[in-house]
């Protein structure tokens, strides 16, 4: 009997001894994955061991619904950055989702599992998991429209006669493009693609200098009656909060610019300030192909 007690709490030291030494990972999902009919969604997890990133680790997962029957998806992970994996998933229903992920080192192997609150996609396109919203694309669309109808303004008081008919006419035109949603989702991603840069040379929109851009347009609409007109039946609040947002990556791609015209002014001392204009356009050009190449755009 001594013998017996004495084996088995043998067997219960060596257990608790392999539990106190496995690794302690902790998972946090940082991008759950969407529902797009019959689309692949993004997902994403970190994997930390007291709040340190955990790299090199291969990490596979079972997803399946929680209260209803869909079958079960196998994926893979990829690490993207260290500590952060991301995959894919084609997702049959908005809902709450478990994902049971076998994460692995060599030999050591962890099993963890993670709720996923799986929400029908909100949006038209995404940027690095970043969603570009139907609200986005109808903001852009409103922008334009307001430029626009600011440009008739302005002509219908310069011209008169068949000028001006040319003028309208060329205006009706651009109130037909404004209605073609991937070019207004071309535009969302130029900007924050350029904004994105800005961040990752180290560069800041501070709040003052945010301030001093929005007060800028805002002196400019409220010198224009059809602009004033058109803010007020968006909504001004909303209008104005939406401008906070879009002149901190307004301002962070100026940043970029001024960048990019520094290094020609460098490259070409002698140059003129026209001169120097034209080059900085086109580098500048360059580098927004080479920035959105680098991203991981998908259009819905």
């Amino acid at each position: 009997m001594k013998k017996w007690s004495t084996l088995i709490g043998l067997i219960l030291l060596l257990t608790l001894a392999a539990c106190s030494s496995s690794p302690k990972w902790e998972v946090e999902v940082t991008q759950a994955p969407s529902f797009i009919k019959a689309k692949e969604a993004r997902m994403e997890i970190s994997v930390r061991e007291d709040g340190t990133p955990v790299s090199g680790l291969e990490i596979t997962a079972e997803l399946a619904m929680v209260e209803m029957d869909h079958g079960t998806l196998e994926v893979q992970f990829e690490e993207v950055e260290d500590g952060s994996y991301a995959t894919k998933a084609n997702i049959p229903m908005a809902g709450s989702w478990e994902a049971l992920l076998t994460m692995k080192n060599g030999s050591t192997e962890v099993e963890k599992v993670v709720e996923l609150d799986v929400k029908e996609a909100g949006g038209v396109a995404t940027i690095n998991g970043e969603w570009i919203t139907k609200e986005d694309v109808a903001f852009y669309q409103f922008i334009n429209e307001l430029h626009i109808e600011m440009a008739r303004e302005t002509d219908r008081e310069k011209y008169t006669g068949e000028a001006l008919d040319e003028a309208m006419a060329y205006w009706d035109a651009q109130v037909e493009m404004n209605e073609n949603q991937n070019m207004l989702v071309a535009q969302i991603i130029r900007l924050r693609a350029m904004a994105m840069l800005g961040v990752e040379k180290g560069h800041q929109a501070t709040e003052s200098e945010i301030k001093a851009e929005v007060e800028k347009v805002r002196k400019q609409y409220e010198g224009s009656k059809v602009a004033q007109e058109l803010i007020a039946k968006y909504g001004e609040e909303k209008f104005w909060n939406y401008q906070q947002t879009q002149y901190e990556k307004i301002v962070l791609t100026q940043k970029v610019q001024d960048d990019v015209i520094e290094l020609v002014k460098e490259e070409n001392p002698k140059a003129s300030e026209q001169e120097v204009q034209f080059t900085a356009q086109k580098k500048y050009e360059e580098l927004l192909v080479s920035q959105v190449d680098s991203l991981e755009i998908e259009l819905l």
